[in-house]
């Protein structure tokens, strides 16, 4: 074999992983979402779960692909470790599709209908319609669909090619003691690992063993193994995506690497114990594209069926894996549980299901809030734990905002009361600017641990001011997220005077660092984190003023914003003069200091032992 194969034989490998991407990328476009609906709805049924995996792994052509998205909806919390079990089983024997489809170009037979069967026979004709369709057609869906020809053409064009160029390696010895190497189980564990866990795709590396079947040196005795090997390396792509994702991811990611690991493990102690009493002959015999696909299959089979009276156990040791900090009882699943007063049975009465959305909304209300306090206690205490929970708590938000916008859409399809109707306009504008204030949230928390991490120095004077303006904003939001909840509109009147105060704190701050700049006593870097900081503050209040705002439009049906702020403002309104005045006094800033020392921020924010 000289360097002139050895390219081509790269060159067919690389249109080979190029056409499966390509044909699984079309693939995904032509489902239109809809796998990712299905695997939402996705019910506790484990068996279920199985079908439904195998299903979308057949129609996607990766099972790393399904495993890495199961990842994704478990982290955000769209699916739960217990239900994600499933689909990563079923996912593993949908992944085998890929190696029977490959194994059609080793049918043998003189018939025009056999003979059409092969790809290396009807790809031309599908890359000729692909390429029409991409090239004339204006239809996305027709588009798709050429896509996914071109890159099932060019993945057997690569397949071919790889075949041919290793085809001449059958004389070369020691390309066959190689082979010999690998059948010892270990080696040819550990090589079949590396090879997928380098291109990240066990249906292509098995695809690249079955083109080297075509050089006869591969013996179900050296197959086997690698095979074997193959799957766990498959594993790595999951491992990867859930680097920095929550605990139940990285335990969905663990779960695809047990049910392999240990199912791998099993079976080939299994496998060579009856080997060591029968002696199986096929062992010597040269493996067929056929042949490996055959293997490849039973083992996932058996692994499925091995582990599936167990699933609890892969939860269990996923679980162990990847532990909960001592304390930690915050879960994505808890927060979540308020979405389950989302039933579509409810909107036929539409009195109802607003009564559902506003105890979905209380508890949006109060995940925002939790999340808010944790982010502000970062500033006098750094922990990773709870930075960590801010980070989840803003994702729960977003799905809470997603759920109940849809579900109040579809409610405003219904006919309702007066009342009612001023509820869901109402709510519909109340969910934005609670995930707006986690939003900010996120944003304190990141610059509190840019502070901790930089060691910043905080000048005793910006340190109380800072504390005066948390406390201001913590009210506020506690004020106007209580009376949501309560639906009390007498509280939410007191939030527009906090909101006032807010502003003018804010002001205050930013010219009270400009002074402390010119006079040496701060940086331009703590001023760009305390400039974040006052705005992140000033726009929770501005979130806060605009849900007291639309619960008292709801309740009353007098005023547009405006010219309630307006009447707030510009009218002699005593009571608002009052509460101003009040909030006023009691968040003033302390009395500006001149010369006062910086506070070591790192040593302040330093979490208790």
């Amino acid at each position: 074999m000289d360097i002139f194969s050895v390219l081509t034989m790269i060159g067919g490998l690389a249109l080979f992983l190029y056409g499966m991407h390509v044909m699984g990328d079309g693939l995904s476009r032509a489902s239109g979402g809809r796998l990712e609906k299905i695997l939402e709805k996705l019910t506790s049924n484990i068996f279920r779960g199985v079908l439904l995996g195998a299903a979308v792994t057949a129609v996607i052509q990766s099972s790393s692909a399904t495993t890495v998205m199961v990842v994704g909806f478990v982290n955000s919390g769209i699916m739960t470790l217990q239900r994600a079990v499933g689909i990563i089983m079923g996912a593993n024997i949908g992944t085998t599709i890929t190696s029977w489809i490959l194994s059609l170009s080793g049918l043998q037979g003189d018939n025009f209908l056999i003979k059409m069967l092969k790809p290396s026979s009807f790809s031309p004709i599908l890359a000729i319609i692909g390429v029409a369709f991409l090239l004339f057609s204006k239809k996305d869906k027709k588009k798709d669909a050429g896509a996914i020809m071109v890159g099932f053409a060019v993945l057997m064009t690569g397949m071919e090619t790889m075949s041919g160029a290793v085809k001449p390696l059958a004389d070369v010895p020691e390309f066959t003691n190689l082979f010999l190497m690998f059948e010892n189980p270990v080696l040819g564990m550990l090589a079949g690992a590396v090879l997928t866990a380098i291109i990240q795709s066990s249906s292509a590396s098995v695809g690249i063993l079955q083109a080297l079947c075509a050089t006869g040196a591969v013996s179900y005795g050296s197959a086997i193994p690698i095979i074997m090997g193959q799957n766990i390396g498959t594993c790595v792509t999951a491992l990867i995506s859930a680097i920095g994702a929550r605990k139940n991811a990285k335990r969905t990611a663990f779960v695809h690497l047990y049910f392999n690991l240990i199912g791998t493990i099993i079976f080939m102690i299994l496998f060579y114990a009856v080997n060591a009493a029968v002696h199986f002959s096929f062992l010597t015999q040269a493996a067929g594209a056929a042949g490996i696909a055959v293997v490849h299959t039973f083992f996932n089979v058996f692994a499925t069926l091995l582990w599936l009276p167990f699933h609890k156990v892969l939860v269990k040791l996923a679980q162990w894996t990847v532990r909960d900090r001592q304390g930690d009882e915050h879960t994505v699943e808890k927060s979540l549980e308020g979405l389950s007063a989302l039933d579509s049975r409810f909107l036929e009465n539409p009195a109802l299901a607003m009564a559902q959305c506003r105890v979905a909304c209380a508890k949006m209300a109060e995940v925002t809030l939790g999340s808010l306090d944790a982010a502000i206690s970062l500033l006098d205490t750094f922990d990773e734990r709870i930075l960590e929970q801010v980070t989840e708590a803003e994702s729960v938000v977003d799905k809470y905002e997603d759920r109940l916008g849809t579900y109040l859409v579809q409610a405003a399809k219904h006919e309702m009361q007066t009342k009612d109707s001023h509820t869901l306009s109402m709510l519909l504008h109340c969910i934005g600017d609670i995930e707006r204030i986690s939003d900010h949230a996120v944003s304190i928390a990141s610059a509190a641990r840019e502070i901790y991490e930089k060691n910043l120095a905080f000048s005793e004077a910006a340190v109380g001011e800072l504390e005066v303006f948390s406390a201001a904003v913590r009210e506020v939001a506690r004020i106007s997220m209580e009376a949501l909840k309560e639906e009390n509109t007498a509280m939410a009147f007191d939030v527009e005077p906090m909101e006032e105060v807010i502003d003018d704190l804010g002001d205050e701050m930013k010219k009270r660092h400009i002074d402390r700049l010119r006079e040496g006593r701060c940086t331009i870097e703590l001023g760009f984190i305390l400039s974040d900081l006052t705005t992140s503050y000033n726009r929770i209040a501005d979130h806060c003023s605009n849900i007291a705002v639309c619960m008292i439009q709801a309740e009353n049906d007098v005023y547009g914003r405006h010219e309630y702020l307006n009447s707030l403002r510009y009218e002699d309104n005593r009571q608002f003069r009052d509460q101003f005045r009040k909030y006023k006094e009691k968040y003033a800033l302390p009395e500006r200091v001149k010369g006062t020392p910086r506070v070591d921020m790192r040593a302040r924010m330093q979490p208790a032992r």
